[in-house]
């Protein structure tokens, strides 16, 4: 596999002194995300089957039950953000592959755009997703807010939570050759940390209790559930689960600018 080009703040451009708006850049690649994706009818099949599948899942599973579906919701449309921001930026490795990332990299435009441009592309995909389910959940549940203040910081909090995982997706991704290997790393990591987000169980004690509680995805969880719910006492204050919140997205989408100006050599080497 050819190295990448050495990355600079501005890649040369074969007529010296010009260069690309670098947010008409991102939204571009960004809007070329979407495009890709509403033509593959397979993909838009699966991303609107998810969360009805989903929805008609929960609400039959726990309907005559013991079990408060409001209390698995939130985790249920954070998982939906995970997965599919994460799945999103296998595009990097087809990119790659195909040589339009290598195109990109030599574009006149910082590479902090083009990280930008890849990542709003994914949680676009995302929230699509999300919002989805989360209609479908206002014909179902009963106890969700209709609070319009709420239903906007339910909104906002979505696009954090969905930025800061594609940033995640896109660092793990940059460095991979293989779709095997981002599979593998996603097993391995982010399944466990959206189990121990407290999506499903709390873990209020111990050293699960510490790791649920360095978790930065925890919060996300928490934030929502106060949101769309009750607050609880057992959660975590809605003002620090802003904090985490936004600090996970901004610390993880300024290393995916950092990993974007790496050359990459193999799976998760530099």
């Amino acid at each position: 596999m050819p190295e990448l080009a050495p990355a600079t703040d501005v890649a040369t451009s074969p007529r010296e002194g010009v260069q690309a708006s670098p947010m008409l850049a991102a939204l571009s690649l960004c809007r070329r995300e979407l495009v890709r994706f509403f033509r593959q009818r397979n993909r838009v099949f699966g991303a609107l089957g998810q969360p009805i599948i989903f929805w008609l899942l929960f609400s039959e599973g726990f309907r005559g039950t013991d079990f408060n579906y409001l209390h698995f919701f939130p985790g249920t449309l954070v998982m939906i953000l995970l997965f599919t921001a994460i799945f999103a930026t296998i595009s990097i490795i087809e990119d790659r592959r195909e040589g339009f990332l290598q195109s990109v990299l030599v574009a006149p435009i910082p590479r902090w755009s083009m990280t930008l441009g890849m990542i709003l592309g994914g949680a676009s995909l995302a929230m699509l997703q999300a919002l989805l389910f989360l209609v479908l959940g206002y014909f179902t549940i009963a106890g969700l807010t209709h609070n319009p203040l709420a239903i906007v910081q339910v909104l906002l909090m979505m696009s954090v939570i969905a930025i800061a995982l594609t940033s995640l997706g896109f660092v793990i991704a940059w460095r991979m050759e293989s779709t095997h290997g981002f599979h593998a790393i996603m097993s391995l990591v982010l399944l466990p940390m959206w189990l121990l987000s407290g999506a499903f169980f709390p873990a209020d004690s111990g050293w699960l209790g510490w790791v649920v509680r360095l978790n930065p995805l925890t919060y996300g969880v928490a934030g929502l559930r106060q949101l769309l719910a009750a607050p609880s006492v057992n959660l975590p204050s809605l003002a620090t689960c802003w904090l985490v919140t936004c600090l996970f997205a901004v610390i993880m989408f300024a290393v995916a600018c950092y990993s974007s100006r790496r050359s990459t050599r193999g799976d998760l080497l530099s």
